[in-house]
């Protein structure tokens, strides 16, 4: 594995970090639409701790520093989402493992890990109006550009545009995992709050790129 892998991974970590601390307030508004409001403080406090201990991981390989990271979050993020956030860490911590280099496809697999994860630990999948209805067919759409043979940027581009389509279009769906859910037909009409943060996140990433 070479250095750059583990910079681009160590870039993808901070930039998601950085973003969960500095929109706080514009996730939690996005969750108390119709959810309890406490999305951005859970995601904040978790990943403000991966910021203040980021030069204590080891950085042995991909796979054991992300694995510090699931560890970390999971320890620190209260209700649902450290769990959610902690398993999909440790599902693409242990993709990570069987790659030796960190190219397109081992981000699809490792991708694909934490959505898998994330289905298991939350009892959900596409259509339930969660995270998942945008990270899921941003990855196939990622995979889809890396088969047409497209550079790297035109493929992060594709990734962001995709997540931030999919998550707007959870507008329309109704609610059938988490808090949201108990508002029924309520849900419909905003969408979801972990959806669009996840939207957020992969903009702000791309954008940023080195």
């Amino acid at each position: 594995m070479s250095s750059s892998d583990l910079s681009n991974v160590e870039f993808i970590v901070q930039s998601l970090a950085q973003t969960a601390v500095d929109q706080e307030q514009a996730f939690g508004d996005l969750d108390a639409v119709v959810g309890d409001g406490d999305l951005g403080y859970s995601l904040a406090r978790g990943f403000e701790k991966v910021l203040a201990d980021w030069d204590t991981f080891k950085r042995d390989d991909v796979a054991t520093f992300l694995q510090q990271i699931a560890l970390t979050i999971s320890s620190r993020i209260g209700g649902t989402s450290g769990p959610l956030w902690g398993t999909a860490f440790l599902r693409a911590s242990a993709a990570a493992k069987d790659t030796a280099t960190i190219d397109g496809a081992a981000a699809v697999a490792m991708l694909r890990g934490a959505t898998d994860g994330i289905k298991a630990r939350g009892n959900a999948d596409l259509g339930d109006k969660t995270l998942l209805d945008a990270l899921i067919p941003a990855t196939d759409e990622l995979e889809r550009q890396l088969a047409a043979g497209a550079t790297p940027a035109q493929c992060r581009t594709a990734f962001a545009a995709k997540t931030r389509e999919c998550a707007d279009a959870t507008s329309a769906m109704e609610a059938k995992r988490g808090r949201a859910s108990y508002s029924g037909a309520r849900s419909i009409g905003s969408p979801d709050a972990g959806a669009a943060a996840v939207a957020i996140i992969v903009e702000r990433m791309v954008a940023d790129w080195p």
